[in-house]
């Protein structure tokens, strides 16, 4: 009898920090029901307001090394057109997360795995991280958002590169792509994780959705739109506690001193 998937992506909160493990030996391919698992606990985080950010990892020696190929194998075109937008709306309820959210990625990162990190806004790797976008040589291509993602975060001609070729690559060549933000040792991975997790744990939520919003909306428009973008965010803002909070320390102790509530 296969496990539930809530065995086998589980959350642990941590001071302010959800934790967001998947863990299905031995590298983590992710079913369908796992996938649904991922969007039921983004939305289960989007709305808990005591979880300030968020880390999403894989236990052992992957990260994610995609999907259940077994799985999805004996799918038709009429079975895969039907499951294809849940398991985007899956990611993207990470990706759209009103919190910050850093992939710790600790090993095999492919195909739906790394589609998975590229959700995150900040993502570390291990130095025994491998990442790529393989599905070229399933015959297939991305689906979860690796075609559109990807080119957004290193540009065209490299995501091309990656996808047309489904190459693997080490860590140090996604730290020179701008594929990952840091690389570190492994023992290091979660501790460096969380320290950035931990960041906003006093921080002002509402100026934190606000940004995430305008700066991925605006990406996806042109600078006018964004700009526009930006302005209504920035105004909304001084209908906040946090911003009079904010505002008055500063005025009163100098900068960096603000206790905030995130009201």
């Amino acid at each position: 009898m296969s496990q539930p998937a809530s065995d086998l992506v589980t959350m642990e909160v941590t001071e302010s920090v959800a934790v967001v493990t998947v863990n299905r030996p031995p590298v983590n391919a992710l079913t369908m029901d796992m996938q649904d698992r991922i969007g039921d606990l983004a939305k289960e985080i989007a709305r808990t307001e005591s979880i300030k950010s968020v880390v999403v990892t894989g236990e052992g020696r992957a990260f994610v090394a995609g999907n259940d190929i077994t799985e999805m194998a004996g799918m038709s075109l009429a079975d895969m057109h039907a499951r294809v937008h849940p398991m985007q709306a899956c990611f993207t309820a990470i990706a759209k997360l009103p919190k910050p959210v850093v992939a710790a990625i600790n090993g095999y990162a492919l195909g739906g795995g790394l589609e998975l990190a590229l959700c995150a806004d900040y993502r570390i790797a291990s130095q025994k991280a491998r990442l790529g976008l393989p599905e070229v040589t399933l015959g297939i291509m991305p689906g979860i958002g690796g075609t559109q993602r990807l080119p957004r975060l290193i540009g065209p001609s490299r995501a091309k590169d990656l996808i047309f070729t489904g190459r693997h690559v080490d860590a140090d060549e996604a730290l020179a792509i701008g594929l990952v933000d840091e690389v570190v040792e492994p023992e290091l991975l979660m501790d460096q994780a969380m320290a950035w997790a931990l960041q906003f744990k006093d921080a002002a939520s509402w100026a934190l959705r606000w940004a995430k919003e305008a700066i991925d909306t605006g990406l996806e428009t042109d600078l006018d739109t964004g700009l526009m973008i930006e302005a209504t965010g920035f105004a909304a803002l001084f209908s906040t506690e946090d911003r009079r909070t904010g505002m008055k320390s500063f005025l009163e102790e100098g900068p960096g001193k603000a206790v905030f509530r995130g009201r």
